[in-house]
């Protein structure tokens, strides 16, 4: 990518954010120039048809073009009734490709709203840059241990609506975040770790609220959904070869550290480690090629965690 070429990680990111909003622009431009093309191409084949005699391909090209954003100057008539007939479509998809646009418009930055409002509402919950250790740790607190099952269940209807919006416009994949440190990869991340960390580590009786561990199951199965989904549609997995949970037994440990220093009841490590390590294997090398390939800010276990000098 030619990102890989700003060695400064905040020209990197300057570069990367005004990616997507060019590439919509560009894609626009495009969609109509060749529409414009066809449409110079169809009134040259019947220049014939057309008013005054003797018209070049720009001539054409011209027409085509007046009709498409039905100006209509006058200058060059149609004086057959096909030549009209096509003047009048081709005026009536240059209306459509408008109408087209502004819904498409609306519909992208729509979703790419709804989906950066949760990111910066999990940011205020899990720390910057967020981490699902962080995002329990903030719970236990801040005395809200009880609530994580509320927003595991708002976690699971962002990634749905994620799922569905990326999936029907690819481009939202490419707009990053216009926050520090944060993106909805990370997010996503943060969500299915601090899941199977619910899942697999915390003991059962400490977390107040038995919801919490269903609304976290579910939590996990959407987000390995999604993850399998992008993994299979947008085909980013040809480098990845390491199939295991993508972090070290160490870095679990670690984190079960600061957990018990939060408050929480922790099952025993060595057990607790093998169904972590089982669970996130489902969907730890899927995410981290994710974040390799959207070239995300780095997080606490995903993308290049070498750029994180301490947990936040």
């Amino acid at each position: 990518m030619a990102a890989s070429f700003f060695k400064d990680a905040e020209r990197r990111e300057e570069f990367l954010g005004t990616y997507a909003p060019f590439y919509l622009v560009l894609l626009l431009a495009v969609w109509v120039a060749c529409l414009l093309l066809g449409w110079g191409l169809v009134f040259y084949g019947l220049r014939d048809h057309l008013h005054p005699a003797g018209l070049h391909f720009s001539d054409t090209l011209y027409y085509a073009g007046a009709s498409l954003l039905t100006i209509g100057y006058g200058d060059i008539t149609a004086t057959t009734v096909v030549a009209r007939m096509l003047s009048l479509v081709c005026g009536a998809s240059g209306l459509a490709v408008v109408a087209v646009v502004i819904s498409f418009l609306f519909s992208i930055f729509g979703g790419f709203q709804t989906r950066e409002q949760f990111v910066v509402t999990i940011g205020a919950r899990a720390g910057v840059p967020p981490s699902g250790v962080g995002f329990l740790e903030m719970h236990a607190y801040s005395g809200l241990r009880s609530d994580l099952a509320n927003v595991f269940r708002e976690g699971q209807s962002w990634t749905a609506t994620v799922m569905e919006t990326h999936l029907a416009y690819p481009t939202l994949m490419y707009f990053r975040s216009s926050h520090d440190y944060q993106s909805w990869v990370a997010t996503l991340g943060t969500l299915l770790d601090a899941a199977a960390l619910v899942v697999t580590t915390i003991d059962r009786e400490d977390l107040h609220n038995k919801e919490n561990i269903g609304q976290a199951s579910l939590m996990f199965e959407m987000g390995r959904h999604l993850v399998s989904d992008f993994a299979s549609y947008f085909s980013f997995m040809e480098n990845e070869e390491d199939g295991g949970p993508g972090i070290e037994h160490s870095e679990f440990l670690q984190a079960v550290e600061r957990l018990q220093s939060a408050g929480y009841k922790t099952r025993d490590p060595d057990r607790a480690w093998n169904e972590f390590a089982s669970l996130r294997s489902r969907y730890g090398r899927q995410l981290n090629a994710l974040a390799r390939w959207l070239e995300i800010p780095p997080v606490q276990w995903v993308g290049d965690r070498s750029l994180i000098s301490a947990p936040h």
